[in-house]
């Protein structure tokens, strides 16, 4: 059995996600890894006892991201209509999708795989759980899988370049398209 971590190695740990994170977001996978550690307030050092390899910080960073995904469609699930639940989800899930830089990589999906989740099956799960429900308020097509349905976003952010600054206004009209299309 594994020993917990100390108190202050955890919060290390969590510093240095969040800055890794923040860098990843706005300088691409290749950010940095003095930077990180830098303004996760640490020494190098303790960056690499943490996560040996840029892919296990990627990784850290992206596993996150997706549990973050997936706890948003339950709470969408409890507090919107099944079609409006699917809907933010899906804008959320955009955000991600435009806001990947490739951290969703193979060497990545394995590296996630060892933390011990699997952010393809998490995501295809969520926008499962959210379609089955605009399905049965009869507000999606019988047709559309939960794989349709993030195919259809992540095109939208590739073609779009993502939901800031000029592609925003374009990732949004495209994303009602793929709305409109889902209902049939």
């Amino acid at each position: 059995m594994a020993a917990a971590m100390r108190a202050d190695a955890a919060r290390n740990r969590e510093r240095i996600v969040e800055a890794a994170r923040e860098a990843f977001g706005t300088e691409g996978p290749e950010a940095s890894l003095n930077e990180i550690a830098r303004r996760a307030g640490i020494g190098p050092g303790t960056l690499y006892r943490h996560f040996p390899t840029r892919a296990a910080l990627q990784a850290a960073v992206l596993a996150g991201r997706i549990e973050r995904l997936r706890d948003r469609a339950a709470e969408l699930r409890g507090a919107l209509p099944p079609d409006e639940a699917l809907a933010a989800w899906l804008r959320a899930f955009l955000a991600h999708a435009s806001t990947d830089h490739g951290l969703a990589g193979h060497l990545i999906a394995q590296e996630t795989a060892a933390l011990g989740i699997d952010c393809h099956q998490v995501i295809r799960d969520a926008a499962a759980e959210l379609l089955d429900g605009a399905r049965r308020a009869g507000a999606v097509r019988a047709d559309v899988s939960a794989q349709d349905a993030i195919d259809l976003v992540v095109g939208v952010a590739l073609a779009t370049g993502g939901t800031e600054g000029a592609g925003a206004e374009r990732a949004e009209r495209l994303l009602g398209l793929v709305l409109d299309a889902l209902r049939g």
